[in-house]
């Protein structure tokens, strides 16, 4: 039933308006006399009559006049059309209730003084302006709808694109790692190989979703931290730590990765003897809390991290717009980012 109500406001709307003034036209001219029995069928015959003389010429002004007058834009053509038909119909509908009320003498003189003419003129007058400016409302809601769904359908093209750049950023890092390892005959070249293959198997067919299983989400960083740790050869201490109830949660792919990518892009290198890198992943009081932190190597060094973190940053904005809130601590021997989602 909501969902009928939704699809057809403007019918409904319309419906409810007139049901609504038939209810309150029936009562006002049935009990108006007091003293007197009520006339039911006198009384519907005026009220139905009504109805139909208001909607004629409203419905008239509602789907011909005024949108020739949103066309042209000529208020003296306008009103020429409007008014030279709008007499025409208000006079019959008052020769019609001179007919109604034939019998009762009170009523037929009323009818015939200037007073009740003048009063359903303005009526008239009334009824079909305020349906023509359900027009307007219409069309403003019209408008508005196609404006967000332009609006929708542009922030659902730039998150696609944002996230069509994660591949080849991955793969473009991942394959220097590959590279070094193959050129360096290690052993783990294979091992790196498998878990490659489990990454884009993630990242093509799971990540395609709206949201994913957070335990998912970390078992593709868990994946990218062995690469990672292959490649430095176990040098560098590296601590992942997950706490709370994961397997329930949902949270938008591959958000994560882009901050630990630049940890080991800016933080760690077989050189340095002091580089270290801290994940921590929780979830508690409907929040998820990610945090890490790194060594760092030079000074302001993650001030030119790429695509990567303006990507994130601005697919945060669009996902959870204002259900997230990023923290940077940018020390001179570390750099740590905390960011918390709501879930």
């Amino acid at each position: 039933m909501q969902l009928f109500i939704q699809k057809n406001r403007v019918l409904v709307i319309h419906i409810s308006f007139w049901c609504v003034y038939f209810s309150f036209f029936f009562y006002q001219i049935t009990f108006s006399r007091r003293g007197e029995e009520p006339d039911y069928t006198r009384a519907f015959f005026d009220a139905f009559t009504q109805i139909l003389f208001m909607a004629i010429l409203s419905y008239l002004n509602y789907f011909y006049w005024l949108p020739r007058f949103l066309l042209h834009k000529n208020i003296g053509k306008y009103l020429l059309e409007f008014f030279i038909p709008f007499a025409i119909i208000v006079t019959l509908h008052i020769y019609l209730k001179r007919y109604i009320y034939f019998e009762l003498g009170d009523s037929r003189k009323f009818l015939h003084s200037s007073k009740f003419i003048l009063q359903h003129v303005m009526i008239s007058l009334f009824i079909a302006i305020f349906v023509g400016m359900l027009k307007f409302a219409e069309d403003w809601l019209e408008l508005e709808a196609k404006r967000k769904e332009l609006e929708n359908e542009k922030l659902t093209a730039e998150l696609t694109f944002l996230k069509a750049q994660i591949n080849p950023h991955f793969l473009f890092n991942t394959l220097n790692n590959l590279y070094s390892l193959a050129f360096m005959n290690s052993p783990n070249t294979t091992e790196v190989i498998a878990k490659l293959s489990q990454m884009m198997r993630y990242m093509i067919y799971d990540s395609n979703h709206e949201k994913v299983l957070l335990s998912k989400e970390i078992e593709y960083i868990e994946n990218y931290i062995d690469l990672e740790k292959l490649r430095l050869n176990n040098q560098i201490p590296i601590h992942f730590e997950v706490s709370g109830e994961v397997n329930q949660v949902k949270i938008v792919p591959l958000i994560l990765i882009t901050f630990l990518e630049n940890a080991f892009k800016h933080g760690v290198s077989n050189n340095a003897t002091d580089a270290y890198i801290l994940v921590k992943l929780s979830v508690e009081n409907q929040e998820l809390i990610y945090t890490v932190e790194n060594s760092k190597l030079t000074k302001n060094n993650h001030e030119k991290s790429g695509i990567g973190l303006q990507n994130v940053k601005r697919r945060l904005d669009l996902s959870y717009s204002n259900k997230h809130h990023l923290e940077v601590q940018d020390e001179e021997k570390s750099y740590k980012i905390r960011l918390t989602l709501g879930i």
